[in-house]
């Protein structure tokens, strides 16, 4: 696309570009620091909500390079890294989401950069550190994998509930895991299958790739869904935020065929706020 995305007339493409360069050289370093053993360096808000040194190196880095083209532009990144916004544009980062694969040698762990104008995401891309896929999107431009256009199935009538595979994930704040996993095995019964994959930005992508059908959780962050948020919307799904059970935003993310139904069943399982 041409449209301009900042005040110095920056396309959304070339938003794209410099976060898929940086994404890829982040994703690099990732791996290769993997190889080299892995040890928690801090905790957040749980004791099993974890931090890796590497976290904080590939945020580094992605801060460096992206305040480097772009010295105009803010930033929010899950490590705390931050800057405040002079041109309009504001990357939010997550360095590595799905952490705790990562500590373990699970290959499902993603490097996560998107760009947002005024609020709302513009380009982004999730890159698949153990798989080198590259999940891309741009506003109004669509969405790819590896340069190959993602498209969610629009099949009328929708799969009915009970063939659906839908993802999920559980909060580190053990009060709201309980409620999560209540409402995980009340929707269980319901559907195909649940997949609990660990990252939020793959989660997202995989509705976007087919992968999944769905994916419903509650309590993720703006770096979360930034760049796999788009992914989504821009094949064709729809993402919707509610309040939770346990009193944060819960996204639902789905074909737009279905969503209604796949809605109503995650409010049935207890995933949503009682209604006043």
């Amino acid at each position: 696309m041409a449209d301009s995305a900042t005040d110095a007339g920056a396309s959304y493409d070339a938003l794209l570009r410099l976060a898929v360069g940086v994404g890829v050289e982040a994703a690099g370093l990732v791996r290769e620091r993997r190889r080299a053993g892995v040890e928690v360096a801090a905790t957040k808000s749980s004791p099993v909500d974890i931090v890796t040194e590497v976290d904080k190196e590939s945020e580094r880095l992605i801060f460096e390079r992206l305040t480097t083209a772009r010295p105009r532009d803010g930033f929010l990144g899950e490590e705390g890294a931050s800057a405040p916004s002079a041109s309009g544009v504001v990357w939010v980062v997550d360095p590595i989401d799905g952490t705790v694969n990562f500590l373990y040698g699970i290959p499902a762990y993603a490097v996560s950069i998107a760009a947002s104008v005024d609020g709302e995401t513009v380009a982004g891309v999730v890159v698949n550190v153990e798989s080198g896929e590259r999940f891309t999107a741009t506003k109004g431009g669509g969405a790819f994998l590896d340069g190959r256009p993602l498209r969610v199935a629009d099949t009328r009538p929708a799969p009915a509930l009970s063939q659906r595979l839908v993802g999920t994930g559980f909060n580190y704040v053990e009060r709201v895991k309980l409620l999560q996993t209540a409402a995980v095995s009340a929707l269980l019964h319901e559907v195909r299958d649940i997949r609990r994959i660990g990252s939020a930005a793959l989660d997202l992508c995989f509705v976007a790739a087919r992968r999944l059908d769905a994916y419903v959780e509650e309590g993720l962050n703006p770096w979360d869904v930034a760049a796999g948020g788009l992914v989504a919307t821009e094949a064709g799904a729809l993402l919707e935020t509610h309040p939770g059970v346990g009193g944060r935003d819960c996204v639902v993310c789905a074909p737009a065929a279905g969503f209604e139904e796949l809605r109503d069943l995650v409010a049935r399982s207890g995933f949503l706020a009682a209604r006043e």
